[in-house]
């Protein structure tokens, strides 16, 4: 007669091709079930830490299988009480085996993982060459091979109805704040959906406080960028199967500052630092500034560049703004077409189309040459950015920017100018202040964040990140 509890896993995973059944008989009156997915367990593993080891189960047929899980040599061995946990097991990697009304189930998980790659999105020529991959595991193991210390915490949750999603929260027990910890373990205990699949959509539910298309949550791949991070006393989550952690909470500067900068001389840093910025504002805000000079304000142009500008336009037919559009619609296509196409040949295509599409726009009286000019200046300058939220809010305020360009000059630019201001200073990102450490200002903060500081001057940490342990270094500084 089958086991009961055999038949209920038949039934939950009837249509799997991949779900393997093995009785194997202890005596005329006892039967012992194995049973796991072949497609996330490993066969190897199942021979050596399950059937080789079924004669100590053989030899010893009236002893609970609890009582002899310790004797199986196995990486991870539990004993299942409730029937409803063997579904989260089994897909899982685990193999089941059943023994009357008895289950345990051992870790036999397949090796269907890549190797630790380089970083792709956070290149850098200094600095670590390893980034996360899709194992959790692995991942864990890349922040806790630079960070070795008792107090880092790595707590595990596991959301999603249909796919179990396995959710690591670190923190440093001595540094981070308590408060904020739990409200982002409760944050994700509240999430009741059938699956989560990235880290994007985790991302997703701790941005949903802020109306704005500017980023208040860090993606990143590289786990030095976590090991900084945590031991400044934010707070970093791990996803399954994706290859990029979040980092709470984030601020504006952390942005405009990626971690390869301490990879560099301060001094030399510093001037990057600020060709940055200048690379932000230029990339949002000139073709607005163009179309506010030549429609409104053209008395701010020398008289000699003012007729240049005059003659360049003459056979153009539309207005400033719909060529700033249409010109900043086919780059963005050219970008997009950049990102999806193959390595080996997607640079070479968007090249060769912005050549001859801008030659032709140009020679057809479309667009002027100057007005090419501004959009390829635009666009270049986005280029030093390599977080895409950044990219794509910098988009956003773009169109805001020529828009009121259009409608009131320069004084739309400025207005639109405050308006951003107002708004970043009001947005929060986990409670606290996005526009941090400029509002409200923080020297300590400023001077790791906004520039870089000789690492023998980095004493303190942010009081805005901590309230406890605020002394990074113990040694005399002199």
């Amino acid at each position: 007669m089958k086991n009961k509890i055999v038949e209920r896993i038949q039934k939950e995973f009837s249509k799997s091709v991949d779900l393997i059944i093995k009785p194997i008989k202890l005596n005329a009156l006892q039967t012992v079930y194995i049973v796991y997915l072949e497609s996330v367990t490993g066969s190897n593993k199942v021979n050596d830490y399950v059937l080789k080891n079924m004669s100590l189960i053989a030899s010893s047929p009236n002893q609970k299988l609890k009582d002899l899980a310790s004797s199986i040599p196995a990486p991870n061995t539990v004993v299942i009480e409730e029937l409803d946990q063997i579904e989260y097991y089994i897909t899982n990697g685990f193999t089941i085996v059943i023994k009357g009304t008895e289950v345990l189930a051992l870790e036999t998980k397949a090796d269907i993982n890549r190797s630790v790659p380089e970083p792709l999105t956070e290149q850098a020529v200094f600095g670590p060459k390893d980034a996360f991959t899709e194992n959790i595991q692995i991942n864990l193991g890349l922040v806790k091979r630079r960070i070795k210390s008792k107090t880092l915490k790595s707590e595990s949750l596991v959301i999603g109805r249909k796919t179990s999603t396995a959710i690591n929260v670190l923190y440093f027990e001595d540094i981070a704040e308590s408060d904020l910890v739990d409200s982002v373990k409760e944050e994700i205990q509240k999430i009741d959906v059938d699956g989560i699949l990235d880290s994007g959509t985790l991302m997703e539910y701790f941005q949903r406080e802020n109306n704005t298309h500017f980023p208040t949550v860090i993606r990143t791949e590289r786990p030095d960028h976590v090991a900084n991070a945590l031991m400044e006393g934010k707070i970093v989550l791990l996803v399954d199967t994706t290859p990029f952690a979040l980092i709470l909470p984030a601020f504006f500067a952390d942005f405009m500052n990626p971690i390869t900068d301490n990879y560099n001389k301060s001094n030399n840093i510093n001037l990057l630092k600020v060709i940055r910025f200048l690379c932000f504002f230029i990339s949002m805000m000139a073709p607005a500034i163009y179309i506010a000079l030549i429609n409104y304000n053209p008395e701010t142009i020398p008289t000699s560049l003012l007729i240049n500008f005059a003659m360049q336009r003459d056979n153009v037919p539309f207005p400033a703004i719909i060529e700033a559009l249409l010109m900043l619609f086919i780059y963005e296509i050219l970008r997009e077409s950049d990102i999806r196409f193959p390595n080996s040949y997607g640079s070479a295509i968007s090249i060769l189309g912005a050549l001859i599409l801008g030659e032709a726009a140009v020679n057809a009286g479309f667009v002027s040459p100057i007005m090419i000019i501004v959009v390829a200046f635009t666009f270049i300058t986005s280029l030093i950015f390599t977080e895409q939220e950044i990219v794509d809010a910098i988009r956003y305020a773009r169109l805001i920017f020529i828009t009121a360009a259009a409608l009131f000059g320069l004084y739309g630019i400025v207005l639109a100018f405050l308006y951003y201001l107002i708004h970043m200073v009001e947005l929060k990102s986990l409670g606290k202040p996005y526009f941090y450490p400029i509002a409200p200002f923080d020297k300590v903060y400023f001077m790791k964040g906004l520039l870089k500081s000789k690492s023998w001057k980095s004493v303190y940490r942010s009081k805005m990140l901590t309230d406890k342990n605020f002394r990074r270094q113990r040694r005399n500084e002199s």
